[in-house]
Formats: structure tokens, C-alpha cells, sequence
């Protein structure tokens, strides 16, 4: 069995594609996925399959979302292996001292990764960007809803992308240290 997170994109965001986390848990269960388990209200769920890819996860969980809630939504899969990864490339993670303000930018391949390149021209000092292997980084220093390039991250630019804060990672691996022990 392995441990994944699902990620959902522009969930319980103001009053539009509203999901009760209990549901998705149901969802995910009847889909045949064992110790799922939510995190906060905005789609982050983590929990343990024995079949599939991340991709092939990713595109069951959209349509039965689709499917059984009525709302089309972006669903983003990563391993445990993966997201450790994302979480040890991190090139801002000592540096940032508020982490509300550290954004990571999840994508389901490396391909979607790249594009979010087109965000760099909209960083402005102290803001510090990189896209990395696993993830693009954004540390909005003056806070995220003053940043240009934070507003693309989150809007158009980053459409294929969603979104955590570093605390959110840090708890979605706790959750899955959790589930894992």
C-alpha cells in the first residue's frame, strides 16, 4: 500500500464549489481507498491505495467528484516519496520566517511545472521565486495579497498549479508520518 495527497484546486474558496470534508472522505473510501483522512476545509486529503498511478488517481477522484457533488475540480496527486521531495528541495525554507507567506506550487507533471516559469518577470524584491524539480517555491516576503506574482500564481498563470502554504506541507506530512506509522 501507498501513502498519497490529493490537492484539490479552488475548493470552499468564498461560497462557489463548496465540499464538505466528510464527503470527500466518503467519496474517497467508496472509491476503495483506505486511512483517508482531510486536513483543514480546502481539499487536502491524504490516504493509502494499492493500485494506480498519481495521474490515473487524480483523473478517479476528479470525475467521481464530478460525478457524485456536481463540481468540476482540478485534483493533484503526489506519493509520499514525492511530496518528501518537494518538501527537502525547498531552497526557502530556513530562510522564510513567516511560513503563511512560503507558497508551494504543486502541478501534476513536470511539463505544467515549467510553465509556471512565465511568473518570474512578476517577482519584485524581497519576493524570492524558483520552479524546482518538484514544485515551484514563491516566498511573498511582504505577504502574499500585496504580490503580483502571487496573484498569477494563484489566478491564470497558475491555473494547472495549486497551491499550500508551508505550514499546510508541514502538516500534510505529519498527517502522512501519521498514517504511515
Amino acid at each position: 500500500m501507498t501513502t498519497y495527497i490529493a490537492l484539490l484546486r479552488g475548493i470552499n474558496v468564498g461560497k462557489a464549489k463548496r465540499i464538505a470534508m466528510a464527503d470527500l472522505r466518503a467519496l474517497l473510501e467508496e472509491l476503495g481507498y483506505t486511512d483517508v483522512a482531510t486536513l483543514l476545509n480546502s481539499g487536502n486529503v491524504v490516504f493509502r491505495s494499492s493500485k494506480k498511478t498519481s495521474a490515473k488517481i487524480a483523473a478517479e477522484i476528479s470525475s467521481a467528484i464530478a460525478a457524485q457533488l456536481t463540481i468540476d475540480v482540478p485534483v493533484i496527486v503526489k506519493s509520499t516519496k514525492e511530496l518528501a521531495a518537494i518538501i527537502a528541495d525547498n531552497p526557502f525554507a530556513d530562510t522564510a520566517t513567516d511560513p503563511s507567506r512560503l507558497l508551494v506550487a504543486f502541478t501534476p507533471d513536470a511539463g505544467t511545472l515549467s510553465a509556471l516559469d512565465a511568473i518570474a518577470p512578476k517577482v519584485v524584491a524581497p519576493e524570492q521565486f524558483l520552479v524546482g524539480t518538484h514544485a515551484a517555491y514563491l516566498h511573498c516576503a511582504s505577504g502574499i495579497l500585496e504580490s503580483k506574482a502571487g496573484e498569477a500564481l494563484v489566478g491564470k498563470a497558475g491555473r494547472a498549479a495549486t497551491t499550500r502554504n508551508w505550514t499546510t506541507v508541514l502538516k500534510l506530512q505529519a498527517l502522512v508520518d501519521k498514517i504511515d506509522a
